[in-house]
């Protein structure tokens, strides 16, 4: 197959957890024999060298309105540098409809990936992009062929299933190869560690509960990698401190020496129960224990002492924070055992179910033809 992978509105950095995710994909794809092509848009992002390769259309504006008619002339551009590419596949990271983006139906059979609730999320970028998501998502969703969700959860939504598409569940994985565990540092004193990017109105990483888990447990040491503090505090506890930005360089002596890993904290705060993030998977790529506190797509029904279950709602910290207490002492001098969940979170088997998918979703359309 000649598959063209295309990503709407965001620059994809070669160091990112999103822009690696991408690149894990292509890497797979392109060692099981196909041939694939990234195509970014993208607002303009500098150094050019930190985007992922690609072929980029860029919009570049000082005001909305410019910013709006650059964004639809580099989503032409986009869609002229796919038909040229003559793909027999697109593959489009689901982002809000930009015209013309639904001509790319007509180039090949698009899939979309799936892997937000939308109509919550963009709620957060104020009433006129929510609604003019509302009214225009069904543009693309009408035409694409075939839907990879990240969750049951969304595979199963109304906002989704309304379009009767083919419909597969593919939850987030890592490359496992690619990443040796980190040996258990030896804390008197528990250390825990959050790793996320402060991607606006991204609510669902819940970064205040953390500062309220450390005014809870003053007896552990929190770091927070991506953030550089939070607006609405300004005195905060001497046990959590923010990072800012590292790079992989960086941030990995802070892993290495944390006792305990944080995935998201807040997924209800955009309407779901059930993800599987990036940054989790990393974790375990490194051996970290770690809280979940969301239904894991892969990791749910898995029962081992190295991961901490607790509820998705605004009251998770303040009600189980002597549990991640005693969790975070016990987990002293602990990793993950690699071999309780590789199967479940690897990507080369996601990798080979994802391409499987698109072979049946071809098959189906060259019989319609």
């Amino acid at each position: 197959m000649r598959i063209a992978y295309v990503s709407l509105h965001w620059p994809r950095l070669r160091a990112g957890s999103v822009g690696r995710k991408i690149q894990r994909t292509l890497n797979a794809w392109r060692a099981a024999g196909h041939e694939a092509r990234f195509f970014m848009h993208t607002s303009g992002y500098a150094p050019a060298e930190a985007l992922l390769p690609a072929e980029i259309s860029t919009f570049h504006a000082a005001n909305r309105l410019g910013l709006e008619l650059s964004r639809m002339k580099a989503a032409q551009r986009l869609v002229g540098a796919v038909g040229t590419y003559q793909p027999d596949l697109i593959y489009l990271r689901y982002g809000m409809y930009v015209y013309p983006i639904h001509r790319l139906a007509g180039i090949a059979p698009v899939i979309e990936d799936v892997t937000t609730n939308d109509l919550i999320q963009h709620k957060e970028l104020g009433w006129i992009y929510s609604l003019y998501n509302r009214l225009t998502r069904g543009i693309l969703l009408r035409r694409v062929s075939g839907l990879v969700a990240i969750s049951r959860e969304l595979a199963d939504s109304p906002i989704f299933a309304q379009y009767h598409k083919p419909t597969i569940v593919i939850a987030n994985g890592i490359d496992l190869a690619n990443y040796a565990p980190l040996p258990a540092p030896a804390n008197a004193r528990p250390r825990l560690v959050y790793m996320g990017t402060p991607t606006a109105g991204f609510a669902a990483h819940g970064i205040d509960k953390l500062v309220t888990l450390a005014e809870l447990c003053p007896d552990l040491h929190i770091d927070v990698i991506g953030y550089d503090g939070i607006r609405a505090r300004r005195a905060l506890p001497l046990n959590i401190v923010f990072h800012g930005y590292l790079s992989m360089e960086r941030y990995i002596p802070l892993l290495a020496g944390s006792d305990v890993a944080v995935s998201s904290l807040a997924f209800h705060r955009v309407g779901m129960q059930e993800q599987s993030p990036l940054k989790s998977r990393e974790y375990l790529a490194y051996g970290l224990p770690m809280v979940v506190p969301y239904k894991d797509t892969d990791l749910d029904d898995l029962d081992c002492d190295f991961l901490l279950k607790i509820p998705n709602r605004e009251d998770n910290i303040r009600t189980h924070a002597g549990v991640i207490r005693e969790f975070a002492y016990r987990m002293r001098g602990r990793r993950a055992e690699r071999a309780r969940f590789a199967a479940r979170i690897d990507v080369g088997p996601k990798e080979r179910k994802r391409l499987e998918f698109f072979q049946q979703l071809l098959g189906a359309s060259t019989a319609r033809a």
